[in-house]
């Protein structure tokens, strides 16, 4: 394993979805808006243009809401992990890391630390089958570089 190799994981199936989910709530959105003419029923409001560009804002917004989980990436080499998850983001060496997991069942795999907590990577999804697999393996083999350069015994 060379120093210099770099592992970029990426979710493909959730991005796949939450791109046209994105994309079909804002078309939505904005046949709504171009709906909304004329009198609000028997009173005597009206829709006027600026209830139009709100409704197309609250649709962008909307996606804007919708793409957030297309965020999640995991980066590594052969100094540290780098986790960047829906909300937050993590750069761990890998000397704090004691393996890597990715349970049955699990929607995700997770880095499991020495200090007993759980980091989840929600790039790397169940949902994704063989290429989360994938992902998980060559995480897997940077550590076992790690700590083989260490002189340590893998921890399991």
């Amino acid at each position: 394993m060379s120093d210099t190799e770099l592992i970029r994981l990426r979710p493909r199936r959730v991005r796949v979805v939450c791109w046209a989910s994105a994309i079909a709530l804002l078309v939505v959105f904005s046949l709504v808006a171009t709906s909304l003419t004329g009198a609000t029923g028997e009173g005597y409001g009206t829709f006027q243009r600026g209830d139009q560009f709100a409704m197309i804002g609250l649709g962008v917004f909307g996606a804007l809401g919708i793409l957030l989980f297309t965020r999640p990436r995991v980066e590594a080499d052969a100094r540290g992990v780098r986790v960047r998850n829906i909300l937050g983001s993590y750069e761990l060496p890998w000397e704090v890391v004691r393996g890597v997991r990715f349970d049955r069942g699990a929607p995700w795999a997770s880095l499991e630390l020495h200090d007993d907590d759980l980091l989840p990577m929600v790039a790397l999804q169940a949902a994704d089958k063989q290429r989360a697999v994938d992902g998980v393996r060559a995480l897997r083999r940077l550590h076992q570089a790690h700590l083989a350069g260490l002189g340590g015994t893998p921890a399991r």
